[in-house]
């Protein structure tokens, strides 16, 4: 005689929640409410996006049009709930794990408002990206094209703000950023790269560039490209090790170039064209091409 759907039901979820009960790393369910929020963290960088381009990123639910304090509303949303999350994320992180929910709370706090004061510094360094996009695309009709349908500029816009909040030692919250971005655009940057000013992607699909990458000023890369670790074997044994390349001022990437190895560095003034595979350093001012195989 078959069962009862709804008994199967009951047997089914019975099941499960034995199996929650298992102390693995996907069995967390004793604070549930009180884990990071994938959702409200992209959020966040929504309502970042407002604060960083005004005028372009439009927030209707507002209906205060005065500069001050539309501004002031938006930095009190980002402020309680980036705030929160942080709390969230410190409360589980083995460097906090010995402190209490004050001290954790006031350095969710000091973290929020020490990342908040770097918008100045952030949007500086947006002005040149957008700047190195209009210069270098002659597709681009306006700057206005640029913020509003570019996905270079808004990838590397949300990698901007990640990496503030990775540079005061943030965890989880950068990476779901930039994640984020990377879901929306097709273009991977991790939190920890270091980039200068006047960066530019170009399409950009499917770029990736890895967490120790180090980018200089006047970088233009194309779609494909891949700043990669050379092997990731040793897995773990390699965390905060130089894994990945340095790319110097004013060098252009082309489509599907690879460029892997912590200790590779392509010289300013180099040129890497479409395809090529590079596991060495080149020499400032280098012509680096695929030979015609004709």
């Amino acid at each position: 005689m078959e069962k009862p759907l709804e008994q199967e039901v009951q047997e089914l979820v019975a099941d499960i929640l034995e199996d929650y009960r298992g102390d693995r790393a996907i069995d967390r369910m004793e604070d549930f409410l009180n884990q990071p929020d994938k959702d409200v963290i992209i959020n966040i960088v929504n309502k970042m996006l407002r604060i960083l381009f005004p005028g372009y990123y439009r927030d209707r639910t507002y209906r205060v049009y005065n500069a001050a304090s539309q501004l002031s509303l938006q930095i009190e949303d980002v402020m309680y709930y980036l705030n929160r999350e942080i709390a969230k994320v410190l409360k589980y992180s083995s460097e906090y794990d010995q402190d209490s929910e004050e001290q954790i709370r006031r350095k969710a706090q000091k973290i929020t408002v020490s990342f908040l004061k770097r918008i100045p510094a952030i949007r500086e360094y947006l002005e040149t990206d957008l700047e190195a996009a209009f210069d270098g695309d002659p597709a681009a009709a306006s700057k206005d094209e640029i913020i509003l349908s570019y996905p270079g500029m808004l990838a590397i816009t949300v990698y901007r703000m990640a990496h503030e909040l990775f540079s005061l030692s943030m965890p989880l919250i950068p990476r779901t950023m930039t994640e984020y971005a990377h879901s929306v655009t097709g273009i991977d940057i991790h939190p920890g790269a270091v980039i200068g000013r006047y960066f530019f992607i170009d399409h950009g699909t499917g770029i990736v560039v890895g967490e120790t990458t180090v980018i200089g000023e006047h970088v233009k890369v194309y779609q494909g490209v891949t700043l990669g670790a050379l092997s990731t074997s040793g897995g773990q044994k390699l965390k905060h090790k130089k894994r990945h390349p340095t790319i110097e001022d004013y060098v252009t990437i082309y489509s599907n170039a690879s460029i892997l190895g912590g200790e590779t560095v392509i010289g300013r003034d180099s040129v890497i064209g479409g395809n090529a595979f590079i596991t060495r350093s080149v020499p400032a001012g280098s012509r680096v091409s695929i030979k015609n195989q004709d």
